[in-house]
């Protein structure tokens, strides 16, 4: 229909047009002629052909989540430079639901997976690695899994956190998490341990609070007003994570306490809404759009060589604490808690 040899519709349909030096008055008329004719290429047919289907997975704990979804854009973003599209995923911490998206992928024929583990997946995981299928690991690790990972050093972070609120004159400080066996919130709740530790402080269980991954809105945001009306010595809370704080914030304002007058407020991840909420919230910020970089560049590392090639790589990234008007000195003045 266009006059020339399949070889050069092939260049032109697969972007190539140029690098062959295809003239461009016959790349338009092959793109204009497959327009028309409603002609797409067959991916399967591609992918059959080349053994490439230059689709990558994403499989995180909740696309909603503003962080997975942040880290999911740039992945996106960064996929697309190298000629690859992302399919997302979430597992919701459930290992089932993860051992089933690794093997719809896996069906899917994607080129290379990126994964936020949850433990009871390092099976699946490792026989992904032993088959030498690219495979990288985002926020978090399995220590039986021999796989590349990028992530941040959660303990380190939280310590950082930790030493900001001790100079601002807080001592008494509660810790929200979330009552679930992942690596990243454990690490988070050692740093805080830790840190306590250093300061000479004695570790009160009574103020560390542990919120079921599936909780109801409304029963975190009850437990957490229990937290502070049962402990009216606490002059800070940190939480592990972001959601966990925003659930804070409406509970502080159910108590109509003031932030940091009557009690001083730092959260692990930042969020839109800690910078605009009065007087903004201090915060644990994450290099998301790094990590996400970083992971896609070790991936397409396996993609391109054989994966038996690649050396295993950890990297941990710098997390950067953002200080805003939550953890102002004054803790003197904090106000009594009412029942």
């Amino acid at each position: 229909m266009a006059g020339v040899a399949s070889s050069t519709v092939s260049f032109v349909l697969n972007g190539k047009a140029r690098k062959m030096r295809i003239s461009e008055t016959v790349e338009k008329r092959v793109l204009e002629i497959a327009r028309k004719a409603g002609y797409y290429p067959n991916q399967l047919a591609i992918s059959l052909r080349t053994g490439k289907s230059k689709t990558l997975g994403l499989i995180v704990e909740n696309i909603s989540n503003i962080f997975f979804a942040s880290l999911a854009k740039t992945i996106e973003e960064e996929a697309e430079q190298y000629g690859y599209r992302v399919v997302y995923c979430s597992t919701e911490n459930n290992a089932a639901k993860g051992k089933e998206l690794i093997n719809m992928l896996s069906q899917r024929q994607v080129d290379g997976y990126l994964i936020t583990p949850v433990p009871h997946m390092e099976e699946d995981i490792q026989q992904l690695v032993q088959l030498q299928r690219p495979v990288v690991l985002i926020d978090r690790y399995l220590p039986t899994v021999d796989a590349s990972c990028v992530l941040v050093n959660n303990a380190d972070a939280v310590g950082q956190g930790m030493q900001h609120l001790f100079s601002q004159g807080y001592r008494e400080i509660g810790f929200v998490t979330v009552d679930l066996d992942i690596i990243q919130m454990e690490q988070r709740l050692d740093g805080y341990i830790a840190s306590l530790a250093k300061e000479g402080i004695r570790l009160n269980k009574d103020i560390i609070l542990k919120i079921p991954y599936t909780h109801q809105r409304e029963e975190a945001v009850e437990s957490i007003m229990n937290l502070l009306q049962n402990n009216p010595q606490l002059d800070a809370l940190f939480f592990a994570t972001n959601y966990l704080g925003i659930l804070g914030l409406e509970s502080i304002n159910r108590l109509k306490m003031e932030i940091p007058g009557d009690i001083a407020v730092i959260s692990f991840d930042d969020h839109d809404i800690f910078r605009l909420y009065p007087p903004g919230i201090t915060s644990i910020q994450q290099p998301v759009e790094a990590i996400a970089k970083k992971a896609v560049e070790l991936l397409m590392q396996q993609c391109e060589n054989s994966t038996s090639d690649i050396t295993k790589t950890q990297l941990e990234l710098a997390t950067k604490l953002v200080v805003r008007g939550s953890t102002a000195a004054g803790a003197e003045n904090k106000k009594e808690v009412s029942a």
